[in-house]
């Protein structure tokens, strides 16, 4: 049975926020639409480094997550992998609600490409710029991985 593009996303983002154990730490919110996301998330001191700024994981999660989930968005069989990842740390973050936005610059048989930025809202000025390679796995999107809606 094939379903619209909107339970698609719906159940995308339904597996980032239930069946990511990762996220019960970080509590971020997501919004996915054709070849296109956003992840919001409050910048928490607990994930400082001892430099009383925000931590270089915390960036490179935001940004891999929303080229995945944007890149994810258009395979709908498949879960995507992240093969390779680049970031460029433009300024550090003390504070603020952070905003990752992505959507995908390329699209082959077996892989895609996808950019995002970091925004930090309060400052409404990037904080990093990343690009990443998504292939295609082997794993099923289906309810072993929680692809699934809430209904």
């Amino acid at each position: 049975m094939s379903i619209t593009a909107e339970e698609h996303y719906k159940k995308l983002e339904w597996m980032y926020v239930h069946a990511a154990p990762i996220n019960k730490i970080y509590k971020p919110e997501i919004r996915i639409q054709h070849g296109f996301c956003e992840i919001q998330m409050q910048c928490n001191p607990d994930f400082f480094h001892a430099g009383h700024a925000l931590h270089g994981s915390v960036y490179f999660k935001m940004l891999d997550d929303a080229a995945f989930f944007a890149a994810n968005s258009l395979e709908r069989s498949v879960f995507l992998l992240t093969t390779s990842f680049n970031i460029h740390f433009l300024r550090p973050v003390l504070y603020g609600e952070l905003l990752a936005r992505a959507e995908v610059e390329f699209i082959s048989k077996s892989s895609y490409i996808a950019k995002a930025r970091l925004i930090n809202l309060k400052t409404n000025k990037d904080v990093a710029l990343g690009t990443g390679t998504f292939a295609k796995s082997s794993i099923a999107l289906n309810d072993d991985v929680g692809y699934r809606s809430d209904t």
